[in-house]
């Protein structure tokens, strides 16, 4: 089991966040911190696409990407160049309890009579289509996940703070994870 630390001062952000661009991620969203001006992004937000999540940042500050279950194993693309061309040197990975992404057998036939009620598919492309990509996006649990996905991206970009971070969508509020 992993502890998952909630920071409601600034003395509660863990020291190898300190004086980087995830301290401040938590200083805006958690605590309130007076919005600045920003220039161009300092960090990179990768975050699962559910609807209930929206971070309180400044303008500028961040590049964000979506993805379901904050599973970045296709969009690989995209973080390299937030890196290469962004600059960023910080990358908060951010899932959320509640995650429609962890169990997604259960949604099966939710998934399969919505794409043929709302799209238009016939019954047995939309379950070929379920079987092909669920196994690819489903992520177990949602910290052993983001903690998973965090360690391998720290190997394929060493030189990256990469965050494993929580989102509540009880409180709305962002919480480190202990690893």
């Amino acid at each position: 089991m992993h502890n998952i630390i909630s920071v409601k001062t600034k003395n509660d952000i863990f020291p190898h966040f300190k004086n980087s661009p995830i301290e401040k991620l938590f200083e805006y969203h958690n605590l309130e911190r007076t919005f600045e001006d920003y220039s161009h992004a300092e960090i990179l937000v990768g975050m699962c696409m559910d609807n209930r999540k929206q971070l309180h940042i400044p303008n500028n500050f961040a590049f964000i990407l979506r993805s379901g279950g904050a599973n970045f194993r296709n969009n690989e693309f995209k973080v390299s160049y937030a890196i290469a061309i962004g600059n960023v040197k910080a990358f908060a990975l951010i899932c959320h309890n509640n995650c429609g992404m962890v169990n997604l057998i259960s949604r099966k036939e939710n998934f399969i009579n919505g794409l043929v009620e709302n799209a238009g598919w016939n019954r047995h492309t939309a379950e070929e289509h379920f079987w092909q990509f669920a196994p690819l996006f489903e992520i177990g649990n949602e910290i052993d996940f983001v903690l998973g996905e965090a360690k391998r991206l720290r190997f394929k970009y060493p030189k990256i703070l990469i965050a494993p971070l929580m989102f509540n969508v009880d409180d709305n509020l962002l919480y480190q994870i202990e690893e």
